[in-house]
């Protein structure tokens, strides 16, 4: 009798630990970053996405806005440089509660975050130095320069997919940096960043951009199965409403580029 009542108990608390254990895998994100009191955001030096101002603090589209669904939790916002390549790894890890840094949807970035609605239009373009950007008018014409891309981003997925020749680099600004030097021949970035960083009244006024290799939208990515990205999906549409959004695009010169929410 004692081993019958003890085989019963014994299956009682397995059967709690089970629903112990469902409902820990089930918690709110929106809930666990209210209680932290933080809303740690994974981004690169991207501009005009993320980037420090002279004072040392991150502005730019995606940290202003942010900072406003920071606001609109209850928390602080903490901005986070990670390592592109390992963005997914540091969301299940924990490290960040959301990558926030201009994120082309991806299969493999749908497949392995919660992301939201897009909420920019984008493409990857070559960048070039403007002496030769006539010789290169089609992704044929590519084929023989070599290429500097960042880690991991849809610039070196387009260097895979034309079958490009590249170096793989930590950021995009590095990647810029490398053709400027001409230890590369050309780059591949984001148009977004291509507008803000070379050109006419920038430090790399001697590069230009010129094929345009993709188009593609940008979302931010959450924890898979997270709320939080219902959460600044409507966030999104109230801005977008609002206009305070476009105001933040105006900003930083890419309101042609906004999504309706």
């Amino acid at each position: 009798m004692k081993k019958k009542i003890l085989a019963a108990l014994m299956t009682v608390v397995i059967g709690m630990s089970i629903v112990a254990c469902g409902s820990s895998t089930s918690t709110s994100d929106v809930d666990y970053i209210k209680n932290k009191g933080t809303l740690v955001v994974g981004i690169t030096d991207f501009a005009p996405m993320d980037y420090k101002d002279d004072a040392g603090n991150w502005i730019g589209f995606d940290a202003d806005m942010a900072t406003k669904v920071a606001k609109a939790l209850g928390v602080e916002v903490q901005f986070v440089e990670i390592d592109w390549d390992n963005k997914i790894l540091e969301l299940e890890n924990k490290s960040i509660d959301v990558v926030w840094n201009g994120m082309t949807l991806t299969s493999e970035v749908t497949n392995a975050m919660e992301c939201t609605n897009p909420y920019l239009n984008n493409a990857q373009v070559v960048v070039v130095p403007s002496s030769v950007a006539a010789d290169y008018n089609d992704a044929a014409s590519l084929s023989t320069l070599s290429f500097a891309v960042e880690s991991g981003s849809a610039g070196e997925e387009a260097a895979q997919e034309n079958g490009y020749s590249y170096t793989s680099l930590t950021s995009q600004a590095d990647a810029v940096m490398e053709v400027d030097a001409g230890t590369s021949q050309a780059c591949i970035i984001d148009l977004l960043m291509a507008g803000a960083m070379i050109g006419d009244g920038t430090s790399y006024a001697d590069l230009t951009h010129t094929v345009e290799l993709t188009k593609e939208e940008y979302g931010i990515g959450c924890r898979k199965g997270s709320d939080l990205a219902k959460f600044i999906n409507e966030q999104l549409t109230a801005s977008y409403n609002d206009g305070s959004m476009l105001e933040i695009a105006k900003t930083y010169g890419v309101q042609d580029a906004l999504i309706k929410q």
